[in-house]
């Protein structure tokens, strides 16, 4: 999305839980390092190295992160997160000797402006440019800790480097490490698992909004994935994660075989600041943004920017209960409950690609959550089978299955 929209901001704020901004400060073409403060008290960064990443000798580590430029102006919270990621990366180069490994130096870019879209050909390393193609290539771990997501993106690069994989943290908060970072991960691989496996088996999801809105999600001829906060080398199938880490996700059939047409469709409710705002769906694609404030105006004009922002592109169970909310989607959909996303799904194993939108720039997968405790909740999630039996894996916002 475009920034300084006023619909952006309401769905980066209240939709999405992404952090909102506090007042910017100043925004230099290329900010300084920053001057590094101490992990949070009790946060073992190198032991979840080791239990995410599990790294092997002779391997090689990458951190990046993006840089406010332009009209992106700089905020306290990128500026933070520019500093972890000088932490994280000293903490891979401290972890050399010890493991075997070698750190690359820390690799900057210019913000894209929009989650998930393309990343630019070149970055900056150690005051030299860099071809991202070449690092990539000669990497076997990066963590991305980032203002606007790269997911996409770097999802896509795992699919061209074999011995690639990929944590992904956008708009990642050091409060974390006291929270859903600071998680017991084989119990949350536990759930995600359990979780991936019941959407793997199920051909759609009815759901039922605490508003009362009902929506189903058609889940057939797709691959269920679970975000368990596991990276290690001999990691099968996708080789991106986010980190914090603990969902289960899909992205629902978008009626791309012929004379097959998608039953995703049905009512979906969001508060947007003081105002209830519903999409109507059909066919897996928003139709129909419903609402007389202005709020719901904005949200129509958006959506008019780009066909492909009308795809329903993901269906997903957060499972972390170290996870709290907090206003970055990051973490608010590793929370207990449910989240769905519009627009790209090609990363994750739905058909819509960046070359479907009309302008790279509009390129983005965005998450709307619906936590425990957020503003609308979920009264009822039912799994159906094809065997005919279906199950209710959520009801009034709380998982039944654990």
């Amino acid at each position: 999305m475009r920034l300084r929209v006023p619909f952006v901001s309401a769905l980066l704020v209240v939709l999405v839980g992404l952090t909102a901004c506090g007042p910017p400060i100043a925004s230099p073409t290329a900010p300084s390092p920053p001057t590094l403060a101490p992990l949070s008290p009790g946060f073992d960064l190198d032991n979840l190295i080791n239990d995410v990443f599990d790294p092997q000798p002779g391997e090689r580590v990458l951190v990046i992160t993006d840089l406010p430029h332009g009209d992106l102006d700089d905020y306290e919270g990128w500026a933070e997160r520019r500093e972890m990621a000088e932490e994280w990366r000293s903490a891979f180069k401290a972890l050399e000797g010890e493991m075997g490994i070698s750190a690359h130096p820390l690799l900057t870019y210019p913000a894209t402006g929009a989650h998930n879209g393309p990343l630019p050909d070149e970055g900056e390393m150690d005051g030299q440019p860099v071809r991202f193609e070449e690092i990539l290539a000669d990497s076997n771990i990066v963590v991305a800790l980032t203002e606007f997501s790269a997911t996409a993106p770097l999802a896509e690069s795992t699919q061209r480097f074999p011995d690639l994989r990929v944590a992904s943290m956008p708009m990642v908060g050091a409060s974390m490490e006291e929270t859903a970072l600071a998680a017991d991960y084989a119990e949350v691989a536990r759930k995600a698992h359990v979780l991936r496996d019941k959407l793997d088996l199920a051909e759609g999801a009815r759901i039922e909004f605490a508003t009362g809105h009902e929506m189903y999600f058609d889940l057939r001829s797709r691959e269920a994935h679970a975000d368990d906060g596991q990276l290690h080398a001999d990691k099968e199938g996708e080789r991106i994660i986010n980190l914090p880490s603990g969902e289960a996700y899909i992205a629902p059939y978008e009626g791309e075989l012929e004379g097959e047409p998608s039953r995703t469709e049905g009512m979906i409710p969001v508060m947007l600041g003081a105002e209830l705002v519903v999409a109507i769906v059909e066919e897996n694609r928003i139709v129909e943004v419903i609402g007389d404030g202005p709020e719901a105006a904005e949200a129509r004009e958006h959506m008019a920017l780009d066909d492909a922002l009308r795809n329903i592109a993901e269906l997903g169970l957060g499972c972390n209960e170290s996870a709290v909310v907090t206003g970055n989607v990051l973490e608010d959909e590793k929370v207990t409950g449910m989240h769905w996303a519009f627009g790209l799904s090609e990363h994750i194993g739905g058909t819509v690609g960046v070359d479907d939108f009309s302008d790279p720039g509009l390129a983005e997968h965005r998450d709307w959550v619906y936590p425990k405790g957020g503003a609308i909740e979920i009264a009822s999630l039912v799994l159906e089978y094809a065997d005919g039996t279906s199950e209710e894996i959520i009801r009034d916002g709380e998982y039944t299955t654990f």
